[in-house]
């Protein structure tokens, strides 16, 4: 009944701004089924118009061509596996406890099964298809996180741990270490981790990680 409408919407004069949104999210639908079930090279316009139920020229009325699709997918999928915005990021009584919690919500967003299954995509056909990587990394999600834990750490450790300039190298190393273990046995280097196991891997990881700030001597 829903793609009755926005078949009737399309046809006939502008749909409403809600109608609009509605098959825009259809579309988005469609071609994520699409692109993570079968590839992105396998995909085609004429198949997600075909999924989605609408025409071409619909489509064509909304995306320049599948590279502008594929990337409005990935703003979908990280939107929809990144906390919500009423979710506090930064809450905990000291470093340890804000980047411990920071930690747990990385590793739930990088293990979701949608995450998962975009990184094989971009990691089999990103040699053929190139603007898949540029579509993950203008997406902004993980230049957000490494500002965040770079203004935290700026903020939280002592002037004498890590020279200013050393803060945002430091965040992304924290990021690395704490998605990249976990993430690879999740796609099948090894045994994906249980969630006790993830508790501790996240633990340790702060504890290693604020222990070698505290550690460094600025050079």
């Amino acid at each position: 009944m829903a793609r009755a409408a926005l078949k009737r919407a399309s046809r006939g004069g502008r749909p409403s701004r809600e109608a609009a949104l509605r098959l825009r999210e259809n579309i988005l639908l469609a071609a994520t089924a699409l692109f993570l079930e079968q590839g992105y090279g396998s995909t085609s316009i004429e198949a997600v118009a075909q999924r989605a139920g609408i025409s071409k020229r619909t489509f064509y009325d909304r995306f320049d061509d599948k590279a502008q699709l594929f990337a409005a997918v990935v703003h979908r999928i990280i939107a929809e596996i990144r906390p919500p915005p009423e979710v506090p990021l930064i809450a905990g009584a000291t470093l340890a406890d804000v980047l411990r919690r920071l930690a747990a919500l990385m590793l739930r967003a990088a293990l979701a099964p949608q995450a998962l299954a975009l990184h094989r995509l971009v990691h089999a056909e990103s040699s053929r298809f190139p603007e898949l990587v540029r579509a993950v990394a203008s997406d902004g999600s993980a230049r957000e996180g490494v500002e965040l834990i770079s203004a935290l750490l700026a903020r939280e450790l002592p002037a004498s741990s890590l020279r200013e300039d050393e803060h945002e190298f430091a965040a992304q190393q924290f990021i690395y270490m704490v998605v990249t273990l976990p993430q690879r046995r999740a796609l099948g280097f090894g045994a994906p981790m249980s969630a006790p196991e993830l508790e501790r891997y996240a633990d340790r990881v702060v504890r290693l990680f604020l222990d070698g700030c505290r550690g460094w001597a600025p050079r």
